[in-house]
């Protein structure tokens, strides 16, 4: 019987080396050799009590012969003549003669213990160095009345034994170590080499468990044996097939995971872009048609997941997804691209106006409110559109092209539809290289504050100054640095995110510097600093105002946060929570640029500020626009009523001031005053105001 695998291979286990048959056959010779050694002794004892008995029945006729001899049965029987002869004559070296009353009669040759023991008589007594053996005759063994108790030389026993112990332990060992060799081999035969055989082809099915074929093994028997190989050849046939399920499964999940959003179940932006290749492939062909490629973004959609939560958002997300699948035609190829942005492939006949039509199908599909948590939602949504050729003739720069149209669209309000043109791309470029520069200027510190002066209107006393944040932008080649307009950079920091640390940078900049300042004035002297509405949402905004505070040792008191009315729009909710946290730490809050964007007064009551300020707009344009000057006046009063105080900015000549004294404004910035200023300008402006306080304060008297 053969060991192979199914290629027919002879397989050589190493048996010889299996610990497994070493242990077994180490079990078994002990064994044999422990019940043969019990055979052994029960044969050596024997064969020893069969010396001595030979010992007895050869001493016992050479006295039945001396004494036959000797006496012919005619003398009279003389137990000293007796004993005389026996040792003199034989190999006995002592003997004593007893009477059947127990009477010693004659005692001849070496001195026998214990001789007058009757018990001794019964009882045979080999010496401790086995040289010497005791025993007795009875009177029937010698035909005579009386007893002897012989010592006769048994050196010959020991020799004898030994070299029987020896003869048979050789005999003893080599049958335990062929039936041991035997045994071995029919184990290996039957049993190890199937077991190593089937061990060996596991551990290859192990590492090549796809090829089960070549780690079968051949082993016919019906034994238990047997039934073994056949159930694990059957393992790694069942080990090979679910390995190959396994692994189809796992493909398709990964081709799942790799080109189909999980959410929406659409094909993600690596299959759309895919897609879109072959689409443009296809029409290259076919001049007739072109491709159009609409790019969708969900306006306000993170108000959505921050007030309602996730849950509702993946829910609109998912119904969005399924309903521009349901409502535009079927060959119109629809994914999603972003978080909350999906990407469509249109194919059209050229005499068609594709992109129109696109974006009218899109807005209609959208018309309807989207249900989630039990809640409608209008969804408005914003769409750049770019078109094969003329806006890309590959799908990175076709794709490419519809992101900027509708970053576009974005930044023009949301909720329209802008097409792609080259113009977009040079202000894309423009947007990329002053990102580029702000985190260098980041890095090299390049931004500086300036500070203008407020005052109190009824006083003429400065009260304090608003940090407004400079960019000198460094121009290679040249010295000379180049003033970015924060209307320029601001936007674009906001949209990246660059605010935040830009933002943190100015808050701690600006207390430092208003520390110093408050130790030069003998006057109250309040810093006014601006927070951008994307600072209003971050996170860690007030850990990072308490920190800046407590790291500069300023008095809140002394620190004003400007946030402007754009805020209340996204969250009312969370933004008075935001600033009655920032009231908690003890700084005053105002309202910037009042009057531009959406107040809702029963909501404006709840927010702790302590000052609103007049836009500059209005200020600017009160004198020749009766609207402006009506607004102006409305906030004032407003002020009033809500008992705080009201700051108007943009005040650059002195009708605006007799304007805003005539309302009774409270306080008053502007370039009628002091334009903004770097900080030492600003330090020298100070102390030389503060030297003429005394005469501006009788002036504005």
């Amino acid at each position: 019987m053969v060991f192979t695998n199914t290629e027919d291979k002879f397989i050589h286990p190493q048996i010889w080396r299996s610990r497994l048959l070493w242990r077994i056959s180490l079990s078994l010779f002990v064994t044999f050799l422990a019940i043969q050694t019990c055979v052994f002794y029960f044969s050596h004892t024997n064969y020893k009590r069969l010396i001595e008995a030979n010992i007895e029945t050869s001493s016992r006729s050479m006295i039945n012969t001396l004494i036959s001899r000797q006496f012919n049965g005619s003398q009279e029987f003389d137990p000293v003549a007796i004993a005389q002869t026996i040792v003199n004559n034989s190999r006995i070296a002592g003997v004593v003669i007893f009477n059947q009353r127990g009477e010693i009669l004659a005692a001849e040759g070496e001195r026998i213990e214990n001789a007058r023991d009757p018990f001794h008589w019964h009882k045979a007594h080999l010496a401790e160095d086995w040289s010497r053996y005791e025993f007795a005759l009875t009177p029937s063994d010698v035909g005579q009345p009386y007893r002897f108790l012989l010592r006769v030389d048994s050196g010959q026993i020991k020799p004898l034994t030994i070299d029987h112990a020896k003869d048979n332990f050789k005999i003893l060992f080599a049958l335990a170590v062929l039936v041991t060799f035997l045994l071995m081999v029919i184990l290996s035969r039957w049993l190890l080499e199937p077991i190593i055989t089937l061990r060996y082809n596991m551990d290859g099915a192990a590492k090549d468990p796809e090829n089960p074929e070549r780690y079968l093994t051949s082993f016919n028997s019906d034994d238990e044996i047997g039934i073994v190989v056949r159930s694990a050849n059957e393992m790694i046939y069942q080990n090979a097939e679910n390995i190959k399920a396994m692994k189809d499964q796992a493909k398709d999940t990964i081709h799942q995971l790799a080109y189909y959003d999980n959410l929406t179940g659409l094909p993600n932006r690596i299959l759309y872009l895919q897609q879109l290749e072959k689409t443009i492939y296809v029409t290259q062909s076919r001049k007739e048609k072109k491709v159009a490629v609409a790019v969708v973004d969900l306006d306000h959609f993170k108000d959505i997941n921050d007030t309602m939560g996730h849950q509702a958002g993946d829910q609109i997300l998912a119904a969005v997804g399924n309903r521009l699948k349901e409502k535009l035609p079927k060959d119109f190829y629809v994914s999603r691209t972003g978080e909350d942005e999906f990407a469509i492939i249109s194919v059209m006949h050229e005499q068609d106006s594709l992109a129109d039509k696109l974006t009218k199908m899109i807005l209609e599909a959208m018309k309807e409110p989207f249900k989630a948590v039990g809640e409608e939602f209008q969804i408005r949504v914003s769409i750049g559109v770019a078109c094969f050729p003329q806006d890309g003739s590959e799908a990175n720069k076709l794709l490419k092209s519809a992101d900027i149209a509708l970053n576009q669209a974005k930044q023009e309000g949301r909720g329209t539809v802008r097409y792609y043109s080259a113009d977009f791309d040079e202000a894309v470029s423009q947007r990329f290289n002053m990102l580029r520069h702000m985190r260098q200027a980041i890095e090299n510190n390049d931004f500086d504050l300036f500070y203008q002066p407020q005052y109190d209107l009824r006083t003429g006393k400065m009260i304090g100054a608003e940090a407004l944040i400079r960019w000198f932008k460094r121009e290679e080649g040249k010295a000379e640095r180049v003033m970015v307009s924060p209307a320029d950079f601001i936007p674009v920091a906001e949209q990246s995110g660059l605010i935040i640390p830009i933002g943190r940078w100015v808050l701690k900049e600006a207390c430092t510097k208003a520390l110093q300042i408050q130790k030069l004035t003998k006057n109250p002297f309040r810093i006014a600093i601006n927070l951008s509405a994307v600072q209003m949402q971050e996170q860690n905004l007030i850990p990072d105002i308490k920190q800046i505070l407590r790291e500069t040792e300023i008095d809140p008191a002394k620190v004003e946060l400007e946030v402007t009315e754009s805020v209340f729009m996204d969250d009312v909710n969370r933004t008075i929570s935001t600033m009655n946290s920032m009231k908690d730490l003890g700084v005053e809050l105002a309202i910037d640029d009042f009057g531009t964007g959406y107040s809702n007064l029963s909501y404006l009551r709840q927010f702790p500020i302590d000052r609103l300020k007049v836009d500059q707009s209005f200020i600017r344009n009160a004198l020749e626009n009766k609207d402006d000057a009506a607004i102006a006046k409305t906030i004032i009063k407003l002020g009033q009523a809500l008992g705080v105080k009201v700051i108007a900015e943009g005040v650059e000549t002195s009708e605006h001031e007799a304007f805003l004294k005539a309302q009774d404004c409270d306080e008053v910035q502007g370039y009628f005053y002091a334009k903004p200023m770097p900080f030492e300008a600003f330090v020298e402006y100070l102390l030389e105001f503060e030297g003429k306080a005394g005469k501006i304060e009788i002036e504005s008297a």
